[in-house]
């Protein structure tokens, strides 16, 4: 039997650390449809959710300090949480706590590029079938290991597009740097950017991109700037 869910036809949320999970506050505060909200690391400890994603093990956090300021609060989630939490190995002391379905996703996304917790948490909605995923707190921003963060907002970024290629809608919380969401639609494209009159794109007939330029939409690109196949709402939420 399946340890991946049949989320066809639904919307999730994944909700990290970074500054942009505000956006997920004002996407609910504004009745967002959102089926399930998965909860990165302590992000469990914040808000509600369906769904923990912690691929570190569970002796990270109870029996060292590597995690730093996320340790007292991971202690307490991990001790009375009673799951579905997803990690890479299971630990008596934590009782929600079950192992990731590995082999499953990465047979099913045809990749092990997996390098850090959200990539695990979009390739899993991948393998689920999520048809809607909104994506806030995952921002890669850290002053002092800019390796990982490059490495892992690439490795982010290639699921989403194999997301994308399958159907899937995903949306970017709009201050977040994935996928370069947060850079005005007129820096978007490079070269272009440089012209009097930047290039950007819409949606025009039949759900075909369009170019447009910029002095021709600037005053309505809130509702028609569209990058990739991001749905409107959970970009300008």
């Amino acid at each position: 039997m399946s340890k991946i869910p049949d989320l066809s036809g639904k919307t999730v949320a994944i909700v990290a650390m970074g500054m942009s999970n505000n956006q997920f506050t004002l996407a609910k505060t504004h009745s967002q449809p959102i089926d399930e909200v998965w909860a990165i690391n302590a992000m469990a400890g914040v808000i509600f959710h369906d769904r923990v994603f912690m691929l570190d093990p569970p002796s990270r956090f109870l029996d060292s300090e590597d995690a730093g300021s996320q340790t007292g609060l991971m202690r307490s989630v991990l001790a009375s949480h009673q799951g579905p939490i997803y990690s890479c190995e299971l630990d008596s002391r934590c009782p929600g706590v079950v192992e990731y379905p590995l082999e499953e996703v990465v047979n099913d996304v045809r990749t092990w590029y997996l390098n850090n917790t959200v990539a695990y948490a979009i390739a899993f909605a991948i393998a689920a079938k999520v048809s809607k995923l909104m994506i806030y707190g995952v921002d890669f921003s850290y002053k002092g290991n800019v390796h990982f963060a490059e490495a892992g907002r690439a490795c982010c970024e290639f699921l989403i597009s194999k997301g994308i290629e399958r159907g899937m809608s995903v949306g970017i919380a709009q201050t977040s740097s994935l996928l370069d969401t947060n850079l005005p639609p007129e820096e978007k494209l490079y070269g272009y950017h440089r012209l009097a009159d930047p290039v950007v794109f819409g949606m025009g007939e039949n759900g075909q991109f369009k170019r447009f330029p910029y002095s021709e939409v600037k005053d309505k690109i809130e509702v028609e700037d569209k990058p990739l196949n991001t749905p409107p709402e959970a970009v300008r939420s």
